[in-house]
């Protein structure tokens, strides 16, 4: 995959293509797959959004990694607090793989849908088509070998740790019903070991590091035009 250098040079025209083109590319098996890794508060989910938000309009398919954590019904809700979701083992790792090699195939899935307050996997599913470009967005997409190998772009959103711990207490104390001390205490204990033994890591993967997260539209633009440009060589 050509690495960050390369993106100026090739982005420069993009080459609208009618639904028929596009549907065309996809039962052919030709397909863009991205990966967005990056730590927990680090603008990976604003940088998808500004991606989508700049790609062929109902042409992209999102994939998040969080929504393939695995089960937590069979343990006792007393102990479902203590669960490590920054760990590798915390998610399903056979079942994303399986349902990328499904879009990739051409094949609808049903991707599950995980809920935080629960820390269960719900009864219902997200009925998911496949699109010209998969986005799998998650704090370690780009961390196994073989999900790697099936991406055509691996990016890895990067942000201060300050900045990361600020958007983590506002998104769980609003979203995931946390109070302030609980997210500071886990954040100490988990989200910056964690980080720093397997999130980190991960930026040596990516064929491009984007800085300062969501707020980084210069280097969200080139991505787009560099998507398009593959879309359009195609």
């Amino acid at each position: 995959m050509p690495k960050n250098l390369h993106i100026c040079k090739i982005c420069s025209t993009f080459v609208p293509r009618n639904e028929q083109i596009i549907n065309d590319q996809i039962v052919n098996g030709f397909m863009f797959i991205i990966g967005i890794a990056g730590g927990t508060g680090s603008g990976k989910t604003t940088v998808v959004k500004k991606l989508i938000e700049r790609l062929p309009k109902g042409e992209v398919v999102v994939i998040p990694q969080d929504s393939y954590y695995k089960d937590s019904s069979n343990v006792p809700v007393e102990e479902r607090q203590n669960i490590n979701f920054d760990h590798p083992d915390a998610f399903d790792w056979p079942l994303l793989a399986k349902h990328i090699k499904m879009l990739k195939e051409g094949q609808a899935i049903e991707q599950p849908i995980y809920s935080y307050i629960t820390c269960t996997r719900q009864k219902e599913t997200i009925h998911i088509e496949p699109k010209e470009v998969i986005i799998v967005e998650g704090i370690m997409a780009l961390r196994e070998f073989k999900m790697r190998e099936q991406m055509d772009l691996k990016i890895f959103v990067d942000a201060d740790a300050d900045d990361r711990l600020i958007r983590v207490m506002k998104r769980d104390v609003v979203e995931r019903g946390r109070t302030a001390e609980a997210v500071i205490d886990r954040y100490q204990r988990v989200l910056k070991p964690m980080h720093e033994q397997f999130i980190e890591p991960c930026k040596r993967f990516a064929d491009v590091i984007v800085p300062q997260g969501g707020h980084n539209n210069a280097a969200i633009n080139m991505l787009a035009k560099f998507v398009k440009q593959q879309l359009a060589d195609k």
